[in-house]
């Protein structure tokens, strides 16, 4: 059994100094740590129970696999937030069949991004 002590997402950012803004600015997730100097210095992100780390540089973007996803208190508040940084929006926020209410953006690679609320009467809520 491996024993996972903690976890990060790691992206090589085409141009970091874009993706830098991007996530620190833009959505305004909190710096844990940086390390190294310049422009491909690495910057470690809280995201919320894990981390997303941008270091070095990318010769092209992620794989178009990836998908980021974020939960949120308040989904609706979060597009109001986004939209006035400028962030693009793929989907505005919307009630899911599944129950959940998502919005889409994505980052400067075109790193798809979820943005989730768990309604409070959502069984991702409740424990049997």
């Amino acid at each position: 059994m491996v024993h996972v002590l903690s976890s990060r997402i790691l992206l090589r950012p085409t141009d970091p100094e874009r993706s830098r803004a991007f996530y620190g600015e833009s959505l305004g997730l909190p710096v844990y740590r940086e390390f190294g100097t310049g422009p491909e210095r690495g910057t470690v992100y809280f995201l919320g129970g894990g981390f997303l780390e941008l270091s070095g540089r990318g010769d092209a973007p992620p794989a178009p696999g990836l998908l980021l996803w974020l939960q949120v208190a308040d989904v609706r508040a979060a597009y109001e937030e986004v939209s006035a940084h400028g962030v693009e929006v793929l989907r505005a926020p919307r009630r899911e069949p599944w129950g959940l209410d998502e919005m889409w953006i994505s980052d400067p690679d075109g790193v798809r991004i979820a943005v989730v609320e768990v309604p409070g009467d959502h069984p991702l809520r409740f424990r049997p």
